[in-house]
């Protein structure tokens, strides 16, 4: 996570005088597009193998690699290296910039004879073409303090939330902002504004340069300091986007990136319940959550923390961790080492805690949420096996359908199969002989691969579907003439509705 909306930590945070940094930022565009400081330049300049190795943050191929690549060399293993680089090299590839001016900037220091980054700069591409992100140096490749108020830069979760993201318009709220990428890619996909929060000063600065280096208009862009909703009380967008500090641990705070100061999974179960209130009719949400795993089931947790009239939200669990997994993990991650030490101690308390609360696992997944005025409608499921990106769009067309499903009278619709749907069928050997059915399946070949089992009267049915033949209760009247069964009208409904809600089935309009 590299979003943070819960409380800040007990020290002060590291504040950067602002203008210097951002006023920077907005002239090292230049030099960086002179150099082809680019995603498309880096690939370029590295090759396959290098960048590969970059990802792994192995960085010997990747000096290699940069060794005849001029400026553009120079600015990969200052910012993507961490590098201690010659002062004339870093002078010649800022172009136009003077290397004293970054000094004091704070966005370079001097070391010994050459000069280092003090922050994390890359360029980032969303979907929308390059964006540069500053944030703070991780420690993956040169060592580093982790602080309180530390931004993390452009991870896992923050990609898989671009990609989850259903596709922004109008006003957008990023709670939590961080390094402010998603931020730049709701202005990227289409957001007319972007409101963005934080609960530091230093991830409001980070996310300023990075608008500015990206030469985002400030008018598009209103940046607030607080924690949850509370610099937005009173303000309803079109879409909000959230990547809280989502945890699951005690209730306190060590690092804002990833602490609430909430206990367990509060902190999803606060922004879940009260999304809803700031968004516009029809207004949309993604949200990255984690919840505990106990001894119930954890749909019903996730679905109580959602409202029961007003909503309409579609849950899905990516990925569960077990408790030692997991808590390893987030230590690493803060710079400490689970094995021995501090590290040792915090591992120690921190599953203690989980063990008290009977915690099993630790669920993960996204949360998609729409406005709409009627009783909620909520769907909780697992899906962890691979699916197509991105997901954002299916979300949108999932909720769509869900509001279909609920203006229609499904035996009167004409419905069809769409192009994607495939039948599996698979059998055994039978105990006499011969090969015997087992089980049935209509699957979705695309998107998020969707299979739902039927029997041979609904494989019968989805067969006889048309959109542009007969409505449903004329093609279940024929099934059941034809057959002799006389099909449960609500055996029927559950069956092709949950097949529109997948989108197996699909209306003729």
């Amino acid at each position: 996570m590299n979003e943070q909306a819960g409380s800040p930590g007990s020290s002060e945070p590291k504040i950067i005088p602002p203008a210097p940094l951002v006023g920077l930022a907005a002239r090292l565009r230049q030099p960086f597009l002179d150099a082809g400081f680019d995603t498309d330049g880096v690939l370029q300049a590295l090759g396959p193998d290098a960048h590969a190795a970059l990802g792994r943050a192995e960085p010997v191929p990747v000096r290699r690699a940069c060794a005849d690549a001029d400026e553009l060399g120079t600015l990969i293993r200052l910012f993507l290296l961490a590098d201690t680089c010659g002062a004339d090299a870093v002078d010649a590839a800022l172009g136009a910039v003077p290397l004293a001016q970054a000094v004091a900037a704070g966005l370079l220091e001097r070391d010994g004879d050459g000069v280092r980054t003090r922050m994390d700069l890359r360029p980032v591409d969303t979907g929308h073409g390059t964006r540069w992100v500053f944030s703070d140096l991780d420690g993956s490749i040169r060592p580093t303090v982790v602080a309180d108020d530390h931004v993390l830069g452009v991870g896992h979760a923050s990609l898989s939330l671009v990609r989850a993201s259903v596709p922004a318009s109008g006003r957008v709220l990023d709670l939590g902002t961080g390094c402010g990428v998603q931020a730049l890619h709701a202005l990227g996909a289409g957001a007319t504004h972007v409101t963005a929060t934080d609960v530091t000063d230093r991830s409001l600065l980070l996310t300023r340069a990075g608008m500015a280096i990206n030469a985002i208009a400030p008018e598009r862009v209103d940046l607030r300091r607080g924690p949850w909703f509370e610099p937005v009380a009173g303000m309803r967008f079109d879409h909000v986007v959230a990547n809280p500090p989502f945890v699951v641990g005690p209730p306190t705070v060590t690092h804002t990136y990833r602490d609430s100061g909430l206990d367990l999974d509060g902190a999803s179960q606060m922004v879940v319940s009260s999304v809803a209130e700031h968004l516009v009719d029809g207004g949309t949400a993604c949200l990255l959550a984690s919840w505990v795993i106990t001894g119930s089931d954890w749909r019903e947790r996730v679905a109580s923390w959602i409202p029961d009239h007003g909503v309409d939200a579609w849950v899905v669990q990516r990925d569960v961790a077990d408790p030692a997994l997991y808590v390893g993990t987030w230590l690493r991650d803060g710079g400490l080492d689970p094995r021995a030490g501090a590290g040792a101690a915090a591992a120690e308390e921190w599953l203690d805690h989980l063990a008290r609360a009977a915690v099993e696992g630790i669920g993960f997944g996204f949360v998609y949420l729409r406005r709409t005025g009627e009783p909620s409608d909520v769907l909780a499921e697992e899906m962890s096996h691979a699916v197509d990106d991105p997901l954002g769009p299916e979300a949108a067309a999932y909720l769509d359908r869900v509001a279909w499903l609920r203006e229609t009278d499904l035996f009167a619709a004409r419905l069809g199969s769409s192009d994607s749907v495939a039948l599996e069928e698979i059998s055994a050997i039978a105990p006499e002989g011969g090969w015997e059915q087992v089980v049935c399946r209509l699957h979705r070949t695309d998107g998020p691969r969707w299979a739902h089992e039927v029997d041979g009267w609904g494989r019968a049915l989805v067969a006889g579907l048309r959109r542009d033949g007969l409505p449903l209760a004329d093609v279940v009247a024929l099934l059941s003439a034809a057959t002799g069964v006389d099909l449960d009208d609500d055996a029927v409904l559950a069956l092709v509705s949950g097949l529109v809600r997948h989108g197996l089935l699909t209306p003729d309009s």
